[in-house]
């Protein structure tokens, strides 16, 4: 955070930090019985309830990274990100090419949504709607963490 950043995120303001959180593809009629092998590694920025907290993100951005898995496919790095409010609403999502938003893989209601163990989310890109369960979630260290880990 720089000097002249006008948000100020402190933990006696917030029990918020950021989590690493695991998502793996659910069950579907692709995949019956899920997939451990399909899924998404991200750093987020979640309250005490496992729901994304804005203000923090806005002063992690740079922290908040995702990975996108899939056997046959070269792993994808992006970033998390939030859109301000328009027709849809406010959103979450996964951008993987900033120059362009027609690759961003958009989170069905995520502002509500808890990421915790056991709870699903819906991902939709360009092909469509996928369920994933959040397998794992766990603390993130920026200084000794690494999704290339």
């Amino acid at each position: 955070m720089t000097a002249s950043s006008p948000i100020r995120v402190s933990p006696e303001e917030t029990p918020s930090k950021l989590q690493r959180v695991l998502l793996l593809a659910a069950r579907s009629p692709e995949f019956p019985f899920g997939s451990p092998q399909r899924g998404y590694d991200f750093i987020a920025p979640l309250d005490g309830d496992g729901r994304f907290n804005l203000p923090l993100w806005r002063v992690e951005r740079t922290h908040c990274r995702v990975v996108r898995f899939s056997p046959g496919e070269t792993p994808r790095m992006g970033l998390l990100k939030h859109r301000a409010g328009g027709a849809d609403g406010a959103s979450w999502c996964f951008d993987f090419d900033p120059d362009r938003s027609d690759d961003d893989e958009v989170g069905y209601r995520l502002d509500t949504h808890r990421l915790t163990p056991g709870e699903y989310v819906t991902l939709r890109d360009g092909a469509g709607s996928r369920s994933f369960q959040v397998a794992r979630v766990f603390d993130f260290d920026p200084n000794g963490d690494s999704l290339s880990n």
